[in-house]
């Protein structure tokens, strides 16, 4: 391929693309870093999963030892057989499912016998979720996770529709925000950058085709030489415009790993409570887990936000395409909606008209489920059971004793990389109050500037791009990175995923980026003696 064909690949197409170029067996160990899958999983939930699933297929075999099995029926000695089971089947799973057993109502939203059978019904998997939005089995330890990991226990009245993932939900609000009217193609909207890439690319979409108003962050030195990322004022004075309808925030931003800071939460309360109080919010905090102290936009204006959350990342899920959207009882989108010009209500009436006879009383997240089965097939809309089942797992693990200590762990592990890949290249360390450690966003050419001086760093400028350096990176030293202008970041940044490879081979990362640099320094020297 062409070096100008190159230049035009999207960051994670130019990451396949380069991948194959490499012959793993012939030279260094390849170490890609460039996509942000996980290299741990959390084997308690897990286990625990799998031998809930062994206990309800034994249930269904009770007094019909055919091949065609009965559903879950309710049982008043359920309990009881299920603690005999897990007596007989001791380990991790088994431990924890007794925790989960003793676990306050607040947090299964029923008493254990009632959840125990919604659970085994829905990890079976024979009937269709209902009710689709969501299963009861998975909608209070939903709740209760998500209250404490992301709106520090702030009592909040809201729903939540659990997704395929965090892509399903992104896809179902883009969709849904359209269907209802709430936004049309060509509107103004906001993306708080840098951010996730097909946040920057869904708006281009034909049938989006927004008119997008970037939000750029910029890093600053705190005390003691630390780094964050801010959003200035006259930057998030770009709200104050009235034809900004939506502002769409990664929070823990990706790829460059930092929540939004305390200050910044106050200034958009103050827009909302000032000359925004019709301002659309969505919150995509997939990342905000790593982040011990971690507040959501949500938490702080839950009338005018929705929320994404993914398991994913977290807990090492990103093949169980577990997520969740979550919106307030009270939010702006369904006083939005019963605002709408009368031409547009008409339509979009129309629209959900056969999922109730008063569009009026059906919500915004319920409008969500429907449309993200086209309507039509609402009736069968939801997660699998299976799935929910596995998210409820996640979400009571998450706030069990030993969940925590999974919690500092996997902290633990990230920051550990990344102190030692900064460490290496010569690098501030991020603030670690706003930090997930889950990425390093790099800008290749300050690093360069400061290590090698400004001649060279002019040099590279002229003669490379940062195309053409993850190239030679990728053949001559076998370490793949990921460009990050499409991310929004500074043109000649670079992402380092500090998830999926081992702690010890951050280093080397390092090492090797400054052996390529050393050897384009060393032929730019011969170059100018020449």
């Amino acid at each position: 391929m062409a070096e100008s064909e190159l230049e035009t690949l999207s960051p994670f197409e130019l990451s396949l693309y380069l991948e194959r170029q490499i012959d793993p067996h012939q030279g260094l160990p390849l170490l890609n870093a460039g996509r942000g899958n996980p290299n741990w999983t959390a084997p308690t939930p897990r286990d625990a999963f799998f031998l809930l699933g062994q206990f309800a297929v034994q249930e269904t075999l009770r007094s019909t030892p055919q091949l065609t099995a009965r559903q879950i029926q309710p049982s008043a000695q359920r309990a009881a057989r299920f603690a005999t089971f897990l007596a007989a089947h001791a380990g991790p799973g088994a431990t924890f499912l007794k925790t989960v057993s003793e676990a306050p109502e607040d947090q299964l939203g029923e008493p254990f016998a009632v959840w125990l059978t919604q659970a085994c019904d829905a990890i079976i998997g024979d009937n269709y979720p209902a009710p689709v939005r969501c299963l009861p089995v998975a909608e209070q330890p939903l709740k209760a996770y998500l209250s404490r990991e992301l709106f520090q226990s702030r009592p909040l009245a809201f729903d939540v529709f659990p997704t395929e993932g965090g892509t399903a939900g992104i896809c179902y609000l883009f969709d849904t925000l359209m269907h209802t009217g709430l936004l049309d193609a060509g509107d103004r909207i906001a993306l708080f950058l840098p951010t996730f890439a097909p946040y920057l690319e869904l708006p281009k979409l034909p049938h989006y085709h927004f008119d997008v108003v970037k939000i750029r962050a910029h890093q600053v030195q705190e005390a003691g030489g630390r780094t964050s990322y801010w959003y200035a004022d006259e930057e998030l004075a770009k709200l104050r415009d009235p034809r900004v309808k939506a502002a769409f925030i990664v929070n823990p931003s990706n790829p460059t790993a930092n929540a939004l800071a305390p200050a910044t939460l106050k200034t958009l309360q103050q827009l909302v409570a000032g000359p925004r109080p019709d301002l659309m919010i969505l919150s995509d905090d997939v990342y905000g887990t790593f982040v011990p102290q971690f507040l959501s936009v949500f938490a702080a204006l839950p009338h005018n936000t929705a929320l994404l959350y993914s398991f994913s990342k977290y807990f090492g899920a990103t093949g169980w395409r577990v997520g969740a959207l979550a919106v307030a009882k009270d939010n702006i989108f369904d006083e939005l909606i019963a605002k709408l010009p009368s031409d547009v209500k008409t339509r979009v009436d129309a629209r959900y008209a056969s999922v109730t006879t008063d569009p009026d009383d059906l919500g915004f997240i319920d409008r969500l489920v429907a449309d993200s089965r086209d309507i039509a097939l609402n009736h069968a809309a939801g997660l699998s059971g299976p799935q929910q089942v596995m998210s409820a797992l996640f979400a009571l693990y998450g706030m069990a004793t030993e969940g925590q200590a999974y919690k500092r762990e996997v902290i633990n592990i990230c920051r550990t990389r990344e102190k030692q890949l900064l460490a290496v290249m010569g690098l501030a360390q991020p603030l670690p109050a706003l930090d997930t450690a889950y990425y390093c966003d790099i800008d290749l050419l300050k690093w360069i500037t400061t290590r090698y001086g400004t001649a060279f760093a002019k040099y590279v400028q002229k003669r490379w791009t940062v195309t053409k350096l993850l190239v030679a990176l990728a053949k001559q030293q076998h370490v793949m990175l990921l460009k990050t202008s499409a991310f929004g970041s500074s043109p000649w940044a670079v992402r380092v995923s500090l998830a999926n490879l081992a702690t010890s081979q951050y280093e080397e990362i390092g090492t090797r980026l400054i052996t390529l640099m050393d050897g384009i320094q060393a032929d730019w020297q011969k170059e100018a003696l020449a």
